[in-house]
């Protein structure tokens, strides 16, 4: 059986004339319109206005919408009487198989009222109430939405294929970053690896190296031991002989002819002593200080020097060379200081003087010589060691050269420096190579050693230095010259250093170059 009349009617005031379907939590409008909540959100704004009314066509305000609490109770009440139920079997299935049909006329909906924003049936369209009004066929009333939708539907198409790749892209991206954090993991644990095999191997270097000394240290000292018992016994024997004399007459005293002169025993020499304690100090060198490969700096070079493709070498030319004055090149003296600086730390780095007429064969016979001529040494009282100093060359040159100084007065030793100097240390016109300018070096010649203090201070090692080690301590403020081959200590500055320190050669001797080692 149908529906009543008045249900019916009631359904229909109860019904959105926008969703046309039962009000869902029920709210109302300005004109006093009611309409669902959700609906009232999809009712755009006039273009420049506020929204209307969909069905009086009057403005409204969204913040004046109010709930209608009694009206949602009452489509609630509505619901449960559940219409449908009195309906024939099987006609809800057609009106389901035939679409959405007209409550009055129980016609097809095949207009859409935009008046008053209805769907209508023919009936409905014909009718009084709706004559006036303007009335489309549904699909083409239903067009814009459905292009709107397909818009919309569209976009968030694009967004969800854009976020589907910016998924993939940043998956890719954490991957590779996986991968190169795996391969970075495995580069350092096979680097650590290498260095602490490195270190092992260098432990055990040290400790055989310190084993060996031991060893040498056990061993010499028995040996010197030896010596120093027959060296006693023998100045004992002279010490009784020369008593005896002494407690002769003067006039026996006076025969004698044969007075012993062998009063000067060599016990332990400069040299012997030096040689022995070698070892041990470069073992201590090596184990405090960090040996740095240091390389020049061209643009400090002076004009009258010559730098090697590496950077390593410098030679003395006598020319002025250079066509640009760089601002931080020397003018007037033939420095040139190092690219490498420092402002902590100990370090070490060693000058090679290259000279011509210092051979490898000279320095071959004079370390076979050496051994000969010990003994005689010791026997003579004299060891000194300065015989190493000049080749003939030198010697000819030294001595023209003091006959000139004696004559003139004014003439200077061909030499060279080396050392450090601080990275700001004067480089233009007139410049005082000393420690309060800057710069701490020894002076090298043929003639000997000087420390470039004020005034210079004449040195005296055992052996002529042919490679200079050169060892800073910044904090310690110690510039340590050495012989490396020998390991002799030569000079010691102290300073305090506050400012960037770089290595510093000079050097104003033809025949002569310096090589920067390692």
């Amino acid at each position: 059986m149908a529906t009543s009349a008045p249900l019916r009617s009631l359904e229909e005031e109860v019904t959105c004339s926008i969703c046309l379907d039962y009000l869902r939590d029920p709210v109302t409008i300005d004109c006093g319109h009611v309409f669902c909540r959700v609906c009232t959100s999809d009712v755009r704004p006039a273009p420049g206005g506020r929204p209307v009314c969909p069905l009086c066509k009057k403005p409204f305000r969204k913040e004046s919408i109010r709930p209608v609490w009694q009206l949602a109770s009452l489509v609630e009440n509505i619901e449960r009487l559940q219409v449908d139920k009195d309906r024939q079997p099987g006609e809800g299935a057609r009106e389901q198989a035939d679409g959405r049909l007209c409550e009055r006329h129980r016609e097809k909906l095949h207009y859409y009222c935009q008046d008053d924003g209805k769907l209508l049936c023919v009936m409905c369209r014909e009718s009084r109430e709706h004559r006036p009004h303007s009335a489309v066929l549904v699909e083409k009333a239903a067009q814009p939405h459905r292009e709107k939708i397909l818009n919309h539907l569209s976009t968030l198409r694009r967004d969800r294929d854009k976020i589907q790749g910016f998924q993939a892209k940043g998956e890719a991206d954490i991957l590779t970053a996986l991968k190169k954090l795996q391969d970075q993991r495995q580069d350092i644990v096979a680097e650590f690896e290498q260095s602490h095999q490195f270190l092992r191997e260098r432990e055990r270097h040290l400790l055989d190296q310190l084993a060996k000394l031991e060893q040498e240290l056990t061993e010499g000292r028995e040996k010197y031991k030896t010596k120093g018992v027959s060296e006693l016994a023998r100045l004992a024997l002279l010490i009784s002989e020369l008593e005896g004399k002494a407690q002769q007459p003067a006039a026996e005293l006076m025969q004698v002819s044969n007075l012993p002169r062998d009063t000067g025993p060599y016990v332990c020499g400069a040299r012997g002593s030096l040689l022995y304690f070698s070892s041990p100090g470069k073992l201590l060198r090596d184990l405090e200080y960090k040996t740095v490969s240091v390389t020049l700096d061209p643009q400090s070079a002076s004009g009258y020097l010559q730098l090697s493709e590496d950077w390593k070498c410098v030679t003395y030319s006598g020319l002025y060379q250079s066509t640009y004055l760089h601002p931080h090149q020397f003018d007037c003296e033939p420095g040139v200081l190092g690219s490498k600086g420092f402002t902590w730390g100990k370090v070490y780095w060693e000058v090679e003087v290259d000279r011509e007429g210092w051979s490898e064969e000279e320095e071959d016979g004079e370390e076979e010589e050496e051994g000969e001529e010990e003994e005689e040494e010791e026997e003579a009282g004299y060891g000194d060691g300065y015989e190493d100093w000049e080749t003939d060359e030198d010697e000819e040159s030294l001595g023209e050269e003091e006959e000139e100084e004696e004559e003139e007065g004014e003439e200077v030793l061909e030499s060279c420096m080396v050392g450090v100097a601080r990275d700001s240390v004067k480089r233009k016109g007139d410049v005082s190579l000393r420690p309060e300018d800057g710069v701490w070096a020894l002076r090298l010649s043929s003639a000997g050693i000087w420390a470039n203090t004020d005034p210079e201070a004449e040195l005296f090692p055992a052996l002529r230095p042919r490679r200079v080690g050169i060892a800073l301590d910044y904090e310690g403020g110690t510039v340590t010259f050495t012989n490396a081959e020998s390991q002799e200590l030569i000079y010691t500055f102290t300073a305090t250093f506050t400012r960037r320190l770089v290595p510093f050669l000079w050097l104003k001797w033809p025949g002569t170059r310096l090589l920067l080692r390692p």
